[in-house]
This record gives structure tokens, C-alpha cells and sequence, in this order.
């Protein structure tokens, strides 16, 4: 079900509306920053892919139905761009050290706790930007953007088999990287304060 804040929005942007765009883009920015930054590993490239999803959101609005959640446009938009970034570009470098200092800034730490925390990104970035990119899209949006399997088959446009295949090998992959092989990975979610 659409968002009824969202729902106007889309309205107005169907009719060409720019402020109905801006709109949408304040709403919904983090989601398709965070995306991107967490599958490109690149703040600049983040930056740019965010400003492309809502130019081409503004071109294709027209086609967007108004009864749907726009979110699953976004992340599939977002996710198509940045994969297709990162395999044209081949760069694998810095990621998710903005999520990492935005989580760091909302949950003050002490010193210690900071640069174990620091380091434990660091560790998770550098294994992330280790595996490839079709399986990185997956393990995203399941473990840091928490969304559920159907739903990243839907954004990503593949059978429900491919998603779990790619997040199994995925999640092997990162284990492997971080030295957790036989470990069972934990679902990343957000605390309240």
C-alpha cells in the first residue's frame, strides 16, 4: 500500500509537478544513498546514482503506479545503476564509510567502543567490496537495508531461487572473508534509542 504522503506526491509528479519531486527525493534519499554507497562502496559514485534514480524518477513518472509503494522502484533503480556502475567502472574502494560514521554519530560511544567500531566496519567494508557485485546487491539489501527475499526478487527482477542462491553464496563469501566460516550470520537490524 502506498504511503498517502507518497501517494500525492507521485500524483503530482505523474503531472510534471518539480516540487513533488523534491518532495519524494527528502523522503526518500537516505534509502537510495545508503543503497548505493552499500553496493558501490564509493561516497561520489553514492552521490551521483542517488541524483540519477530521482532524474530518472522525474522521467519515468508517468509510468509509475500511484497505488504501489515507491520504494521497491527505488531500490531496483538504485541497485541496477549502481551493479552496472561498479562492473563498468571495476572500483573497489571505501564502502559504507558513510553509514558508518552516520551510525556512529547517532549512537555516541566511548573512545575504545569508537575504534572497535570503526575497525569492525572497516573489516566488514573491506569484505563487502571482496565478493561479487550480483551477490553484493543481494547481501545489501537483505542485511543492511532489511528487506525480505520475495522483495528483493521483485526489485532485482529475478526468480525467487536466484535471490536465495545469490545471498547463500554471498553470505559465504563474507564469512569467508571475515574469518566466520561455520558461524551462523546474525540479521542486521536498527536499534531504537
Amino acid at each position: 500500500m502506498t504511503d498517502p504522503g507518497d501517494l500525492d506526491l507521485i500524483l503530482q509528479l505523474r503531472q510534471g509537478d518539480l516540487e513533488a519531486l523534491g518532495g519524494l527525493y527528502d523522503r526518500h534519499r537516505q534509502l537510495v544513498y545508503r543503497t548505493a554507497l552499500a553496493i558501490t562502496g564509493d561516497p561520489e559514485a553514492a552521490a551521483d546514482l542517488l541524483h540519477d534514480t530521482f532524474l530518472r524518477l522525474y522521467r519515468f513518472g508517468h509510468r509509475i503506479d500511484p497505488t504501489r509503494p515507491i520504494e521497491p522502484w527505488l531500490y531496483r533503480m538504485t541497485a541496477n545503476m549502481a551493479y552496472t556502475w561498479v562492473k563498468r567502472r571495476g572500483r573497489w574502494q571505501h564502502a559504507l564509510r558513510e553509514m558508518a560514521d552516520r551510525l556512529s554519530r547517532e549512537y555516541p560511544a566511548s573512545p575504545s567502543q569508537q575504534v572497535e567500531k570503526n575497525e569492525a566496519w572497516l573489516e566488514i567494508r573491506r569484505a563487502l567490496q571482496a565478493i561479487s557485485p550480483e551477490k553484493r546487491v543481494v547481501v545489501v539489501l537483505y542485511y543492511l537495508n532489511d528487506l525480505p527475499i520475495n522483495e528483493i526478487a521483485e526489485i532485482l527482477d529475478l526468480p525467487l531461487g536466484t535471490v536465495k542462491s545469490r545471498l547463500h553464496y554471498g553470505r559465504r563469501a563474507l564469512k569467508q572473508q571475515l574469518g566466520l566460516e561455520g558461524q551462523v550470520a546474525p540479521r542486521v537490524g536498527y536499534e531504537a534509542t
